[in-house]
């Protein structure tokens, strides 16, 4: 019966959309029923190249990939004893076999290492996390009463997403003190909302369904005292401000705390704080990526140990396409078709949030090397 419920073995890690087309893939292979084998095979067989690498289980399932810019280096850290995580060591415990795979650049390892953890999502990695953390996207619902939320998922039930950005206490704090800002509601989906002007067959007042009314955090569209047209403009107040079109809300918070300060109301000042704390946070984080998002649209050369060059091509900060660089005409023709395809033919291309991860690994990278910044080609000079 166990059988007929078996997943199904690994056998490689598969082909890459990271590389150009007819690039080939240089894959080894250790096994070892024993750490101090697997030790030894690594020491002979690994290059001190960048790549990837993937650990495999007794049952041949792989339980974890990871990256390296020198790949002997990386995978024989994994057998010292004295200052090696505990993770790693409890990795090589569960592990008999070690797959890796030569790629031409740190680079490409990045992209790699996250392509190989969306398809395999083995169960030592975070899901879906080469950068070890979960991310996730400010979202505003739709109508009749939008409030704002956070969602790994962008879906036909929100009118705007924002991010993507770490989540974490800060993200659901920022979002529970715009929902209290902006006046919108955070009760459960099902709860019905009424509003004076929908022309109800039993109009009138009905009571809260929480505290946020008398508190003055929430127009309480669930009681039929606000009008549709009213906390629909709040709604787009959050909107805007979340754009970074109007950023209001943040002064008028750091006026109030300020006051409350001179005030010598330490309390209230210190709560207000935090407030503005967090939401400055939020919207720090949204500026970055709304600029990375704007700012980064370019193709990035990469040069390989081997001395290959790579053409990336990044579009909002995500690795869209990659190619060769042209070397005759009928090259350059194909290559201008697939540039002009992605830079001009896309028109919605930055508004995709399906690749946050792949986000991510782009922006840290050009956060880490800001020179290889300036060796990035405009489209038109890729064009020639």
């Amino acid at each position: 019966m166990r059988d007929l419920f078996q997943e199904t073995r690994f056998a490689d890690f598969g082909p890459s959309t990271f590389l150009p087309a007819g690039a080939a893939l240089r894959v080894t292979r250790a096994d070892g029923p024993k750490p101090a084998v697997l030790r030894a095979q690594v020491s002979l067989l690994a290059p001190r190249q960048p790549g990837v690498y993937g650990m495999l289980d007794r049952d041949n399932q792989l339980i974890y990939v990871g990256k390296a810019k020198n790949l002997r280096v990386r995978l024989l850290s994994y057998f010292r004893k004295k200052g090696r995580p505990r993770k790693a060591g409890r990795i090589v415990a569960h592990s008999k076999s070690i797959l890796w795979e030569v790629v031409p650049s740190e680079f490409a390892s990045l992209l790699r290492e996250l392509e190989l953890i969306r398809r395999w999502r083995p169960r030592w990695n975070v899901v879906g996390q080469p950068l070890r953390r979960r991310l996730t996207f400010v979202c505003l619902g739709r109508a009749p009463a939008p409030y704002l939320f956070l969602s790994r998922q962008i879906t036909t039930k929100v009118q705007a997403a924002f991010g993507p950005i770490t989540q974490g206490k800060s993200a659901v704090e920022a979002v529970r003190r715009l929902n209290d800002w902006f006046k919108l509601r955070d009760c459960p989906q099902p709860t019905e909302m009424i509003f004076p002007d929908q022309g109800d067959l039993f109009p009138g007042i009905r009571p809260p369904g929480c505290l946020r009314l008398e508190f003055g955090t929430c127009l309480a569209p669930c009681t039929g005292t606000c009008t549709r047209g009213s906390y629909q403009a709040q709604a787009e107040l959050a909107r805007d401000f979340l754009f970074g079109k109007n950023l209001a809300p943040l002064k008028q918070m750091q006026s109030e705390m300020q006051a409350a300060a001179l005030a010598e109301e330490y309390e209230r000042a210190a709560a207000l704080r935090d407030r503005w704390n967090v939401v400055g946070w939020l919207a720090d984080r949204l500026a970055r990526v709304r600029k990375a998002q704007a700012e980064m649209s370019f193709i990035y050369p990469v040069a390989g140990w081997d001395g290959s060059v790579t053409w990336y091509l990044i579009h909002g900060a995500r690795t869209v396409g990659v190619l060769a660089p042209p070397t005759d005409e009928a090259s350059k023709k194909q290559v201008r078709e697939q540039i002009d395809a992605i830079f001009r033919g896309q028109a919605g291309l930055l508004d995709s949030y399906e690749h946050a991860d792949g986000m991510m690994v782009v922006m840290q990278w050009f956060r880490k090397h800001p020179r290889e910044r300036k060796r990035c080609l405009t489209p038109e000079q890729a064009r020639g």
